[in-house]
């Protein structure tokens, strides 16, 4: 009995090669299911021949960061304007509808005080009065400019809106302290509105509320 018979496919010895292995291939050779040019544990099992299997996330790789929502990475900041400050906005918006139409009243009615004057031959002696009245409109209107304007910025104002606030605020409580020498119910009841409208409008922009929606990140 002899062995390596050309004739018999299976007849070759233990060892050689293509025991097993289509003729001219040997074990962990290519061609052996696996695509022609690679082999058993080479990267590529299962993919395109020449294409390498992708990196799996989380394996070496980091992974993309999720997406933070509005104001992510600041903590503390808030998604909407503190109840606080609403009612400082409210507050604003009304304390300078007030003041402009109470300008416009005294505006008219220092100009007709002043065209009486002149009918009956008065108007050098208050024509000072006139002019003291009207530098007074003046103040009263640019104070409710400035109410109104403060109120509409805080939406999308920064930090200067608060700061210029408080000095709102401020001016608003001094002067409604004046209200109280006046000696009658009228001023001091005025002066005790002024004063729970301006503490208001002043706790509302020192608290840390206040400093984290002024400060918060916009996109």
């Amino acid at each position: 009995m002899s062995f390596g018979d050309p004739n018999n496919p299976y007849g070759q010895e233990q060892g050689q090669p293509g025991y097993g292995y289509p003729q001219g291939q040997q074990q962990g050779q290519p061609g052996y299911g696996y695509p022609q040019g690679q082999q058993q544990g080479q990267p590529g099992y299962g993919y395109p021949q020449g294409q390498q299997q992708p990196p799996q996330p989380g394996y070496g790789y980091p992974q993309a960061p999720p997406v933070q929502p509005y104001g992510g990475g600041y903590p503390g900041a808030p998604m909407s304007m503190p109840g606080l400050m609403q009612t400082a906005r409210v507050l604003l918006f009304i304390v300078g509808g007030l003041q402009l139409l109470f300008a416009v009243l005294a505006a008219v009615f220092v100009a007709a005080a002043q065209d009486s004057a002149n009918s009956v031959g008065v108007g050098e002696e208050t024509g000072m009065l006139a002019g003291l009245g009207f530098f007074l409109v003046f103040i009263l209107l640019a104070f409710a400019v400035w109410a109104i304007v403060l109120g509409a910025k805080f939406s999308k104002g920064g930090n200067g809106v608060r700061v210029t606030t408080i000095v709102y605020a401020s001016l608003f409580i001094l002067g409604s302290l004046t209200n109280f020498g006046g000696g009658t119910a009228s001023s001091a009841v005025g002066g005790v509105i002024g004063l729970a409208i301006g503490g208001i409008i002043l706790a509302a922009m020192v608290n840390s509320g206040a400093s984290a929606w002024f400060n918060r990140p916009r996109y």
